[in-house]
């Protein structure tokens, strides 16, 4: 029986390049010369340091730019909201990765709800979807990416 995984997964390689390629624009722009502008990445949480909150913003329209080009989707960048203190600002960008029990059971009610002849069941952080025909479930594959789930999802693992 073909089947396949729905996952949201992050490439935390190309999650780092992008970090790094932020941080050295930041070196060479000149309207961040000398501020301590920076970018600090841990554990898929980048944190924001600037000395204003405008920048906090310009940074962020930066930190999108470099991830996308990376090929990192920003549908998964939940944006916290500006700490600013008299000295320094900081803001918090988390990068939401794998699929938590409330949105795969969304995902598996969608799938349940669009009368496709296919099967799909919570497993950990992934969906898998089963049918008795290949084309079924590419038509599941395109029903989810019109779908409109809040994470973006990659679907691997494709067995025939």
């Amino acid at each position: 029986m073909p089947s396949f995984d729905v996952v949201s997964e992050l490439d935390a390689h190309e999650v780092t390049n992008a970090v790094d390629q932020a941080n050295r624009e930041l070196s060479q722009r000149f309207d961040f010369k000398d501020s301590g502008a920076r970018y600090e990445l841990a554990d898929f949480v980048v944190t924001l340091h600037a000395q204003v909150d405008f920048q906090l913003r310009q940074m962020l329209d930066i930190l999108k730019l470099r991830l996308s080009k990376r090929g990192v989707d920003i549908a998964c960048l939940e944006v916290k909201e500006p700490q600013t203190t008299l000295s320094a600002a900081r803001q918090e960008v988390i990068l939401r990765h794998g699929i938590d029990q409330e949105t795969g059971k969304k995902i598996a009610r969608l799938i349940k709800d669009s009368k496709l002849k296919v099967q799909a069941s919570l497993q950990g952080d992934k969906v898998r979807v089963a049918a008795k025909q290949r084309d079924e479930l590419q038509d599941a594959i395109q029903f989810l990416r019109k779908a409109g789930v809040e994470v973006p999802l990659q679907f691997d693992n494709f067995r025939d």
